[in-house]
């Protein structure tokens, strides 16, 4: 599928078989931007369908500045971080619920594995993405955007709104993180 302006129009007016075709192409990509960074499968699938819905009620609102894809990007990323704050502060709340005697605290351990690692083993993915956890944001994002769904430094810079050496920037800081946070595990 390319972004041609009949097609997005076509969405725009509420095309079903535009917006299935929409669905089609990118539910994927969709899904996997989203496991990579809330490590939860059930949740990602949930999300995948937020996305598309928002997609469909506010593609009204896109005004091809920038590619489809990078907005639907966009729009998962956005998803994905907005729900790991909710989820933060249901840990924070349950904490207080704990320490008041109202509830029981959550095991906190991920025994996440990304389905698309295919050639690393599964123990240094475990510890991969409970590494990409403890990353800010931003170069969680660039990292997954670039290594795990294997965009370009430009696409990333155009869906974050950055320039290209400022994901470069960030790459590199991402990877050294990483480096110091996997030492540990270094001879698994």
């Amino acid at each position: 599928m390319t972004e041609y302006p009949e097609y997005i129009e076509n969405l725009k007016n509420g095309d079903r078989q535009a917006f299935t075709q929409l669905v089609d192409t990118y539910k994927n990509r969709v899904f996997n931007t989203i496991l990579s960074i809330i490590q939860q499968q059930q949740d990602a699938e949930d999300l995948t369908q937020e996305v598309f819905i928002q997609v469909f009620n506010s593609i009204g609102s896109f005004r091809g500045e920038a590619k489809l894809s990078t907005w639907i990007y966009k729009i998962s990323i956005m998803k994905s971080y907005e729900f790991e704050r909710k989820k933060k502060a249901q840990k924070r709340l349950d904490f207080f619920k704990n320490m008041v005697g109202l509830g029981t605290i959550q095991n906190e351990f991920s025994d996440f594995v990304h389905p698309g690692v295919e050639l690393i083993k599964k123990e240094k993915a475990k510890h991969l993405f409970c590494a990409l956890k403890k990353l800010p944001d931003n170069q969680r994002t660039v990292f997954t955007l670039i290594k795990i769904e294997g965009l370009s430094y430009q696409e990333v810079a155009e869906i974050m709104n950055k320039s290209v050496k400022s994901i470069e920037g960030l790459m590199i800081r991402a990877k050294e993180h990483l480096k110091i946070i996997l030492k540990p595990y270094q001879n698994l």
